[in-house]
């Protein structure tokens, strides 16, 4: 017997379905031979099917057969989670750093090159969560920290000939100096007036970039900037150091490892600091905060340095992997896409940014499969994610109790 909620889920259902067809056809059903309906359909009814059949399993939750397997899923879910739970932290990040260690082992170079894409997201997405997650300030324009970093390391490298690990800090260091910069004007902002100027900064640094010849070469990037080196002792001819250029992508897959594994230590330490406590404080509510005497002005002003140090570090491995950097990959559909992995992976969450950058990175080259469908497929799991994830992936814990936490 139907419900007027059915009734209208159904009808909902049929709208969407209907819209979908809409979208689909104009994709593969104008031809240059003529209009064709047949081959969208084709298309439509394996996506049609299946979530016709997940409503319908939707509508019947309630009946005995369904009720006990709801259950028996939920039983195995909740004693599933408290095992996971009941295991030591530090027993699943041994068991999480051995998974990672021997990866490049057991895989070929295109899993390798999709592991580092997504190290170095982890990295963005780390720095980007100590200001939108932990601040809550709401950064457009990160990206251009991103593009500091890769700048710094490609003339340094090209003009001065400094080895990788030493442009590193003094990438990082610029980095910082431009969050505070682009971070300062903007601290009186809140919400969406702050969204808009970060943007604007955001833009005006890839447009510094592509405009200024003398030092970046504008649209053309700068090429040749050398992949990262160290000096390994050789037992040859005597004791001495010989140099090696770390070219291979096993080498570029284990310093990304390296940098990304700092990253996560260094913004563990800072959500377990005072400071990181201060930074959530402001993200409640900042007006109480500052009455409670935290200084809003410098802890704002830290966040904006802090995360644009993590932005450096990925932009300088970014500029030695690619040995090419240009402003186009430094626009703003890049911020959006860490912002993306920040909010889908549940913000303030470390654990929570991995996956999203997992997610995001890794999900459309395992859809790759489906072609031209891919990215159809990709949106479709990330619309499913946030309605039945709103928090994200895997939510931040929060200290204490809160009244709506009791209701």
């Amino acid at each position: 017997m139907t419900t007027p909620e059915s009734r209208k889920g159904l009808l909902g259902l049929g709208l969407a379905l209907g819209l979908f067809y809409l979208l689909l056809w104009p994709l593969l059903g104008i031809k240059a031979e003529g209009l064709f309906f047949a081959d969208a359909f084709a298309v439509w009814w394996r996506v049609a099917l299946p979530v016709v059949l997940c409503f319908l399993v939707y509508l019947l939750r309630d009946k005995p057969a369904l009720l006990a397997v709801r259950r028996t899923g939920q039983r195995l879910g909740s004693s599933l989670s408290g095992l996971i739970s009941a295991l030591p932290r530090p027993l699943l990040a041994a068991i999480g750093l051995a998974l990672a260690l021997v990866f490049p082992f057991c895989t070929e170079r295109y899993a390798q090159d999709v592991a580092i894409n997504v190290l170095v997201y982890v990295c963005l997405g780390l720095g980007l969560n100590v200001v939108v997650g932990l601040a809550g300030l709401l950064d457009l324009g990160y990206i251009a920290f991103y593009g500091v970093g890769a700048y710094t390391y490609a003339l340094l490298a090209v003009h001065f000939h400094l080895s990788f690990w030493l442009c590193l800090p003094i990438a990082a260091s610029l980095a910082a100096v431009a969050g505070c910069i682009i971070g300062y004007p903007t601290l009186r902002m809140r919400g969406d007036y702050l969204a808009i100027v970060t943007l604007g900064f955001g833009e005006i640094v890839r447009i510094i970039l592509n405009n200024w010849m003398s030092l970046t070469n504008g649209p053309n990037g700068i090429l040749s900037v050398p992949p990262p080196d160290i000096f390994w002792p050789s037992f040859e001819s005597g004791f001495s150091f010989e140099h090696i250029w770390l070219k291979k992508l096993i080498y570029l897959y284990f310093i990304i490892l390296l940098l990304a594994l700092a990253t996560i230590v260094a913004v563990y330490r800072i959500n377990n600091s005072r400071i990181g406590r201060a930074l959530e404080a402001i993200r409640e509510d900042e007006t109480a905060a500052e009455l409670m005497g935290v200084n809003t002005f410098l802890l704002k002003l830290l966040a904006y340095a802090m995360g644009a140090v993590f932005g450096g570090v990925a932009g300088t491995f970014f500029a030695a992997r690619m040995r090419f950097v240009s402003p186009e990959s430094f626009t703003f559909i890049e911020s959006a896409m860490v912002l993306a992995m920040v909010v889908l992976g549940g913000m303030g969450s470390i654990p929570g940014v991995i996956l999203g950058a997992l997610a995001l990175i890794a999900l459309p080259e395992v859809f790759r499969g489906f072609e031209l469908y891919r990215m159809l497929v990709f949106g479709g799991v990330m619309c499913l994610m946030m309605i039945f994830r709103p928090r994200g992936l895997w939510p931040a814990k929060r200290l204490g109790t809160r009244s709506e936490d009791r209701e």
